[in-house]
């Protein structure tokens, strides 16, 4: 009896502080901001008080169709897989399989960085917290659209290069989580699709998600990934397979399942009367390992008081208010989870486009049910967007600095051939009914054709829409007696690092 009243209370109580929210003037916003942002689509998930309190999509599955998404709609959530990927991790320590303090190596005994001393000492707590020494996004070369296994992947990571002193900095590392998920199979036996759907799928009743492309099945209630041309418009792109690296960014959720994520996490890891994971690996994925320098002097636009990583989140404040949250970038898709556990509140925002007001959505959120001023957060962060779209002009200097009219120095039967990189394997270069041609052997969807730019740099010319990266070159290079040493790539992007490939001649 005492349980049914409490549980009335609570209902009555989430209802009333419900009530305090215009979810009508909301819903309304969100719709505007999806326009104002000429993204394709988005759905938006709100949990209060243990309760999903909103959930809705908005704009287009597609933009060459008319159907609009919904709560159910599924979508790359990429990176914000990295939190079942440390609660994965966090169950296996309680089961005794695994140590959080295990050296990795004790369990991949091919897993090595660039210093044999320091591959010695990283742990399973250094995977999951960004500070073995390799810079943001540096060797994602490796993996992106790679046809490589993930041990492969793993094997070349002792070729990317050091950024930073061991546990002395922070770089955002997909491969280290990457090699999370090696572990978690090799420990357990099983794949890990697997570990997520025992572990956490199935219990959650988490029925949308699904771990790969290839369980799409019938279901038709899939968004569309888009890219945007120069001129501001989505073109809708083909979803791409991230099999082999499932444990850093494999997840496809809807708002209605990462609603139910949400909920166990601010549970902090109970669901009804089963526990998922204890409260002591709730602190020790909640706790900051590796913290972030913040201006103390000048507060940042969410008032920020600390900041940091903990095991597969992102930890801070919001004006004050703990904040947990984590966001994924997938080609052609955007999303962002964020939670205040001590409001118990929490949203999830995921999107169908590359232009992405997931931030601005989630923060108007926030501050409605803080009550906070009403800050336009759609109009100040698009302001922003738009403003560091026009400075970025590092595409429109290299096409000026073209020195048109020239021609190649090197023959073309000179350099057509094999080049290596240590970090990925083999390039070929060749010639097909007179056009040279720049073969990828691990990732066939960026196979490219070469053309003439100015001496001996050519223009790359995609085969495959690219959502991250256009406009690029690559040079071949020569010794002081006109001999073909290798190739360099200049690929102006913020997310892959193509120079880590540039790669020498095979004799």
């Amino acid at each position: 009896m005492k349980k049914i009243l409490f549980l009335a209370i609570l209902f009555i109580s989430t209802a009333v502080f419900a009530q305090k929210v215009d979810f009508k003037a909301l819903d309304k916003y969100i719709s505007q901001t999806q326009k104002d942002w000429n993204i394709p689509g988005l759905s938006v998930g709100i949990v209060k008080d243990g309760n999903i309190v909103f959930e809705k999509g908005y704009g287009q599955m597609d933009v060459n169709k008319k159907q609009q998404p919904d709560e159910h709609t599924l979508y790359a959530i990429a990176s914000n897989t990295k939190a079942f990927t440390a609660a994965i991790m966090a169950q296996l320590v309680e089961e005794g399989k695994v140590n959080w303090k295990d050296k990795v190596q004790d369990h991949l005994p091919y897993f090595e960085l660039y210093d044999p001393a320091i591959s010695r000492l990283v742990t399973i707590e250094d995977l999951l917290s960004h500070n073995v020494g390799l810079g943001t996004f540096s060797g994602d070369v490796i993996w992106y659209k790679s046809e490589l296994s993930t041990e492969e992947v793993v094997k070349r990571m002792k070729f990317v290069p050091q950024a930073y002193g061991f546990r002395d900095g922070y770089g955002y590392s997909n491969l280290m989580f990457i090699t999370a998920g090696a572990l978690i199979e090799k420990v357990t036996g099983k794949s890990f699709k697997e570990n997520v759907t025992e572990r956490f799928l199935n219990p959650l009743e988490m029925d949308d998600t699904v771990v790969s492309i290839q369980d799409f099945g019938n279901n038709t209630n899939v968004a569309t990934p888009h890219a945007m041309d120069t001129n501001n418009n989505n073109y809708a792109i083909p979803w791409v397979g991230w099999d082999n690296v499932q444990s850093t960014g494999g997840i496809i959720s809807s708002v209605h399942d990462m609603s139910k994520w949400m909920i166990l996490n601010m549970n902090h890891g109970v669901k009804d009367q089963d526990t998922l994971f204890s409260t002591y690996s709730r602190n020790n994925m909640w706790n900051l390992h590796n913290s972030f320098g913040v201006n103390q002097v000048k507060r940042n636009a969410t008032g920020s008081q600390y900041a940091g990583y903990g095991l597969g989140w992102f930890l801070g404040d919001y004006y004050g208010n703990f904040r947990v949250r984590h966001g994924g970038g997938y080609d052609g898709m955007i999303s962002t989870v964020q939670m205040l556990p001590d409001e118990n509140l929490g949203v999830v925002v995921l999107t169908n486009g590359v232009k992405a007001p997931t931030n601005a959505i989630a923060y108007y959120i926030l501050d409605r049910f803080l009550n906070r001023d009403k800050k336009d957060w759609s109009k100040e962060m698009l302001e922003s967007y738009d403003k560091w779209k026009v400075s970025d002009t590092r595409i429109a200097e290299r096409q000026a600095m073209q020195i048109k009219g020239t021609q190649p120095i090197l023959k073309k039967e000179a350099i057509i051939g094999t080049y290596h990189a240590d970090i990925y394997g083999n390039f070929d270069v060749v010639e097909e009914n007179g056009i040279l041609q720049l073969i990828w052997e691990h990732t066939p969807l960026l196979n490219s054709s070469l053309k003439h730019f100015n001496y001996d740099a050519y223009e790359i010319q995609w085969k495959e829409p690219q959502a991250w990266f256009s406009f690029g070159t690559l040079k071949f290079e020569s010794d002081a007696y006109g001999k073909v040493t290798g190739l360099t790539f200049d690929i102006p992007n913020d997310d892959f690092f193509f120079s880590e490939m540039n790669a020498k001649r095979v004799e």
